[in-house]
């Protein structure tokens, strides 16, 4: 086991201080980084852990904020504050830019070699942020599939991974079919990973409070698709000492 240091970040961002969790790999020099984006719900504990867990394997990782500091469990609260900015592609890409561009001036990241890595509202962002035309290394998404605006699809430079439980609601059959048809007309490195059995945010340990129908975690697939996740840093952002 490396040495992880971590640090809380404010940032502003949509009119909000943000707050990031910064995870720094053992070392000196620079690295490979990740921005890493959380359910609907924001950051919590699980993706601070996630984001320990890159900087373990070398990567200076961001898991960044979507409420200003807030954890949204309540699901009323939560889709009043996501279902708005998920149909506004400009508020999305302005959360992720200013994450980046804190992961950008940290020191020890790599600016050149930067991947993003989201999940839910979090996926969402990281794939306006490839349809923005920003230089990244890989997109990774899990159950965050939205389509964006006609063409722009085609401004994404990197590999797209995502992720979907087969039973899930939120992220349906024809919105799935929706994303894979956006990314084939727009010539995008892309795949595609269906996990048999598993509902919306099925990667996300059992919570405390309510959520939303057709939520459920799936132990086995969450370490599956974790596996797959790794997979498309190895390949595509190896971290070389």
């Amino acid at each position: 086991m490396t040495t992880v240091t971590t640090r809380t970040v404010e940032y502003p961002a949509d009119g909000l201080t943000m707050v990031g969790h910064l995870a720094l790999p053992a070392g000196a020099g620079r690295r490979p980084a990740v921005l890493l984006g959380p359910e609907g719900m924001g950051l919590s504990d699980v993706e601070r852990r996630r984001a320990e867990a890159l900087a373990e394997l070398g990567y200076v990782t961001l898991a960044f904020d979507l409420h200003g500091g807030r954890y949204l469990g309540e699901p009323a609260a939560m889709l009043a504050r996501c279902l708005p900015l998920l149909d506004d592609p400009g508020r999305m890409r302005g959360i992720g830019h200013a994450a980046l561009d804190v992961l950008r001036a940290e020191p020890r990241a790599d600016p050149d070699r930067i991947a993003a890595i989201g999940y839910g509202t979090g996926g969402m962002i990281a794939l306006e942020l490839g349809r923005d035309g920003v230089d990244l290394r890989a997109i990774g998404t899990v159950n965050g599939l939205g389509t964006g605006r006609p063409g722009e699809a085609a401004r994404i430079r990197c590999p797209v991974w995502a992720g979907v439980g087969s039973e899930d609601p939120i992220m349906a059959p024809a919105q799935r079919d929706a994303f894979t048809a956006e990314m084939r007309s727009a010539g995008v490195d892309w795949r595609f990973t269906v996990y048999g059995g598993a509902l919306h945010a099925f990667h996300h340990p059992p919570v405390d409070h309510a959520v939303l129908p057709g939520v459920g975690h799936h132990p086995r697939h969450a370490r599956r698709a974790w596996r797959d996740v790794l997979d498309l840093l190895a390949e595509c952002l190896p971290v070389t000492e």
